[in-house]
């Protein structure tokens, strides 16, 4: 595998006011365990997580990094206290951050044990997360807000049956928009897991009910008819 050498660090210093010291550390750590060669280009540079490209060796991966200094870890951590799997946490920044990349590791583990079609998580260490690509040549899955299916009815089926299999896998999204489904060759990829919660948590009902309300809303722009009570009743059944 390639050594980190001056180009390589050159190219993180392109990007410094979005990496800390901490963060650029550990992605040395990262490549230098052989989960990426080369930082690639950004998709998504926000508030909460910037996303790039990395190549390892013939194939394109994805770093999703939460940023340490201006994410709102008092959201964070109202969201992930009432995971019953994180009842213990403390609310201190770095140890929530990090368990909410952490967070969106195992669910993401989860959802494709079950089957859901959602980028394969590779690896997480502290706020970085290593994620499959999805893609092809030309470039990243558009969201679903960025590209309207062709058969949007069908879209919406094939949605449906994702969300319903993370259900049986214990998972529901909380977050479900168009910001949050790839139109991947005109089949739903879910992505965004850090805020999803297991079925058996007091607020599951709430971010299912919550998920079948935007969904429908978006298709029904697109003129499918779609209940938000018969989706949750799908789902569950």
């Amino acid at each position: 595998m390639p050594r980190m050498g001056t180009v390589h660090k050159e190219k993180y210093k392109t990007f410094k006011d979005v990496f800390d010291n901490f963060t650029e550390r550990n992605l040395f750590k990262l490549q230098s365990q052989g989960f990426f060669d080369e930082l690639g280009s950004p998709v998504s540079i926000g508030k909460e997580a910037n996303v790039f490209t990395v190549v390892c060796g013939d194939e394109t991966r994805v770093l999703k990094i939460y940023r340490l200094q201006t994410c709102d870890f008092n959201k964070m951590y109202e969201f992930i206290r009432r995971d019953p799997r994180y009842v213990a946490i403390k609310r201190k920044r770095r140890e929530v951050i990090f368990a909410w990349a952490q967070r969106e590791y195992r669910n993401l583990l989860k959802a494709r044990e079950g089957g859901v079609r959602v980028p394969t998580p590779i690896t997480v260490l502290y706020n970085i997360l290593v994620l499959e690509f999805i893609g092809d040549s030309n470039g990243a899955a558009p969201r679903l807000k960025d590209k309207k299916p062709l058969n949007p009815e069908r879209f919406f089926l094939d949605l449906r049956e994702e969300v319903r299999k993370l259900y049986l896998a214990g998972l529901v999204h909380g977050d479900l928009s168009g910001f949050n489904v790839l139109n991947h060759d005109e089949r739903p990829v879910l992505i965004d897991f850090s805020q999803a919660t297991p079925v058996d948590s007091r607020i599951a009902e709430e971010y299912l009910l919550r998920d079948a309300r935007n969904v429908c809303k978006l298709f029904c722009k697109w003129g499918v008819e779609c209940d938000k009570d018969e989706f949750v009743e799908y789902v569950r059944s």
